[in-house]
């Protein structure tokens, strides 16, 4: 039996969008080869460069996170970990 490995190469961020009065949002970006590639050496200077030219709707970053291959750039603080995970999973009412 073959077995297949997925590599999955992401940014995770946290910040505030243009909308105004949403307060924070989350969003994950899935980066193909190009965007590993532009990004350059996987610094957190290179990916928050990388991200102030692709980071759509938001306004401002507060924190982000990154995976390319085996190599992480974990989250500044757990405070804001915890932040993208409530934004991304809210509790119901």
């Amino acid at each position: 039996m073959a077995r297949y490995m997925v590599e999955k190469n992401y940014v995770r961020v946290l910040g505030n969008i243009w909308q105004p009065g949403i307060g924070k949002c989350a969003m994950e970006y899935t980066l193909d080869s190009s965007d590993v590639e532009n990004i350059g050496d996987f610094t957190r200077e290179n990916v928050e460069r990388w991200l102030c030219t692709h980071s759509g709707d938001f306004q401002s970053i507060d924190d982000f996170s990154a995976s390319v291959g085996e190599w992480e750039i974990g989250w500044a603080n757990e405070e804001n970990e915890l932040a993208y995970w409530d934004c991304m999973s809210p509790v119901e009412d």
